[in-house]
């Protein structure tokens, strides 16, 4: 028999359920945010290829932090108290709608700022209220069944009331540009650190280490997904230029191969059981990952950047152009060490000497394209950069599995 979809007492999950695994109904969820990051990323190649460097980042990561921060907002609060009864999964649907709108007003976002009047986000705002009322009603829904974390789940409902009540002000304001820009910051800085303080002040509540790593892996994932679109982007410009040659086989290499670096290097690291061992420090490792998300689906910008300038339509030099791919990869890096460190807060002389041969490798696919060198053969010196980290690894791990046998199956950076 079917179960039913019954209303039920949203008093927590447990946090150390055996199995626990993202639902069917997360993974429909996380379709919205793959037009969220499209637009962002397209948005930012589109104002990149024209010359507009500053409106494209500005808008870029101003666009792109509020769809990732969206994502977080029901992800984690899904992890705690996922009932998936009919009201639950009703309310998501409504949170779904919000992310659709949202995407509809980044256009609008940096066609603003390239105006330099103000910041149009009225749109992405309508799309946040869609999305934060349904997140509201469900802390208060938490509230009223966990008594024990009633506190925490009131104090959740009410910051996020306040927040959204300053962008609908920034929304509404006639704010000239950088006003507008200073509050949103301001706006920003209060969503990130509020939820960190409420945490450390009045507890955490009842998320599940392995589940949320797992919902984290799929986001990277998902905004992996811009990389591959950029590199055909760039393949199809050059095959209808010139058809099979050895160009478009150098930029296919170089971009799949720079998406499956980053895939392979980000999930070595354990963060599952990280989190497991080091609850307390998942704030950092949560925040942290929204600059590298960033970064990830930059990358896919950058390839589409690349395609533009294959075919002749890119105002940038082919040095700005390898800098657009180049620059977010090595912050990808960075971010990687940075994340496992915040949680292990042991970084090895191995894993500094690794993050050290990376930049060499991205400041050597700069230094080649500036030289003049070929464009193809700059992309595919910034794909080998995340390969140093997956072989670094894995040469590690195999010398670690050698020496204890019994750890065979261990990371090694556990």
């Amino acid at each position: 028999m079917m179960p039913s979809h019954r209303l039920r007492s949203m008093s927590g999950r447990d946090p150390l359920e055996a199995g626990r695994a993202a639902s069917t109904l997360e993974l429909l969820f996380d379709l919205t945010f793959v037009i969220g990051f499209g637009t962002a990323a397209s948005q930012f190649a589109h104002y990149l290829a024209e010359g507009h460097v500053a409106v494209a980042v500005v808008g870029f990561v101003f666009g792109a932090f509020a769809v990732a921060w969206a994502w977080m907002n029901w992800s984690w609060f899904a992890s705690a108290y996922d009932t998936d009864d009919w009201a639950y999964r009703l309310l998501t649907l409504v949170q779904m709608i919000g992310t659709l709108i949202l995407s509809l007003g980044l256009p609008s976002l940096f066609a603003s700022i390239d105006s330099g009047e103000h910041i149009d986000n009225r749109t992405m705002v309508s799309g946040y209220v869609v999305m934060r009322v349904p997140m509201i009603i469900q802390w208060l829904r938490a509230a009223r069944a966990d008594s024990a974390r009633r506190g925490v789940c009131l104090i959740y409902a009410r910051t996020i009331a306040v927040a959204q009540t300053g962008w609908v002000v920034l929304a509404l304001a006639p704010l000239t540009l950088w006003p507008s820009v200073t509050l949103a910051l301001l706006l920003i800085s209060v969503e990130i650190v509020g939820p960190v303080l409420v945490s450390r002040r009045h507890g955490g509540t009842p998320w599940h280490p392995h589940h949320i790593a797992e919902r984290y892996g799929l986001l990277v994932i998902i905004a992996l997904g811009e990389g591959l679109l950029g590199t055909m982007a760039a393949l199809s410009t050059l095959f209808d230029a010139s058809g099979w040659s050895v160009d478009f086989v150098l930029v296919g290499l170089a971009g799949v191969g720079l998406t499956f670096g980053i895939w392979w290097s980000y999930f070595l690291f354990p963060s599952g059981d990280l989190l497991h061992h080091h609850r307390a420090r998942s704030p950092i490792w949560g925040n942290g990952h929204i600059p590298l998300l960033i970064a990830v689906v930059a990358v896919g910008g950058g390839l589409h950047l690349a395609a533009y300038s294959l075919g002749g339509e890119a105002a940038l030099s082919p040095t700005a152009t390898i800098l657009a791919v180049a620059v977010p990869v090595a912050a990808y890096i960075v971010l990687v060490y940075a994340l496992f460190g915040a949680l292990t807060r042991a970084l090895r002389p191995m894993h500094w000497w690794m993050l050290a041969g990376s930049m060499a490798l991205t400041v050597t696919a700069v230094g080649f394209v500036a030289a003049g060198g070929a464009m193809p053969v700059g992309l595919i010196v910034v794909a080998a950069v995340p390969w140093v980290t997956v072989v670094g690894q894995e040469i590690e791990a195999f010398r670690h599995e050698r020496e204890s046998p019994v750890a065979s199956r261990e990371s090694v950076g556990t």
